[in-house]
């Protein structure tokens, strides 16, 4: 059973949700976003909260339920205050630019690399060199872009050069010399 898809999501002010049919609109003030729900789950909205409800108890059900759930308040917190992801780009000459709506990764090829931006995706450099701030107010798509630009070059195990993200760790592995020892 989906204890995610029994806990009402919070509207806070500001955020107006339309529920018609099989499609929910959630606009604020970063924007709207909208999608197409499953048909075994229905949204209502009780006390400036949403409830989600389902047509039977099936275990498909109640899956679509906490899942639609998590999709929503993704929506409603997105429009409200947005998403962003840091990507960290290591390694000795390894650098990163901002040139409005692409990435230009100069990270080890012959060439540099560049990376258009989807719409709806905006970076910008941090402080620090070689750190970039991806946001959006659609986390599905945030998260799509920000692997796709890990993808370009992935951190490697033995000095960590690469792309990742802020809160990655990445697993180091010793070199010939232990071999040796």
């Amino acid at each position: 059973m989906s204890r995610i898809g029994n806990k009402p999501i919070p509207v806070p002010s500001g955020i107006k949700v339309d529920v018609k049919n099989s499609k929910v609109v959630v606009t604020g003030p970063k924007g709207k976003l909208e999608r197409e729900i499953r048909p075994e789950v229905s949204i209502k909205e009780e006390d400036g909260n949403l409830v989600l409800d389902t047509i039977d108890e099936s275990k498909k059900s109640m899956a679509m339920k906490g899942l639609t759930r998590s999709l929503v308040n993704n929506m409603v917190v997105g429009v409200g205050t947005g998403f962003q992801k840091k990507l960290i780009v290591e390694g000795v000459g390894y650098r990163v630019a901002v040139e409005g709506k692409s990435l230009t990764l100069n990270v080890g090829y012959s060439n540099p690399v560049n990376f258009k931006l989807p719409e709806g995706v905006s970076a910008s450099m941090v402080d620090k060199a070689n750190i970039v701030m991806l946001e959006s107010i659609d986390k599905e798509l945030l998260g799509l872009t920000a692997a796709k630009v890990r993808e370009i070059r992935k951190p490697e195990p033995y000095k960590g050069k690469g792309i990742r993200y802020e809160d990655e760790h990445i697993v180091r592995k010793v070199g010939k010399s232990a071999a040796k020892a």
